[in-house]
């Protein structure tokens, strides 16, 4: 299983900034990134609290894009 400090910085940043729920549903997809080590994470938020994050080969891995519809 790929722990914290296995994750690029720019993830664990972005993960500290979030709040526990948030943070919840977003680590798998970073450990996904992790596991692939190809592609990045786009977080989209929908509006409200509705969000949602996933491996995008847009973005380079180790980034995080995060874009508000």
């Amino acid at each position: 299983m790929i722990e914290m400090n296995d994750l690029p910085a720019s993830y664990v940043e972005y993960l500290l900034s979030l709040e526990e729920h948030h943070a919840a549903m977003v680590l798998p997809v970073m450990r996904e990134s992790v596991a692939e080590g190809t592609h990045g994470v786009h977080v989209r938020g929908l509006g409200g609290h509705s969000e949602q994050a996933y491996v995008d080969e847009t973005v380079p891995f180790g980034h995080v894009k995060v874009t508000v519809t």
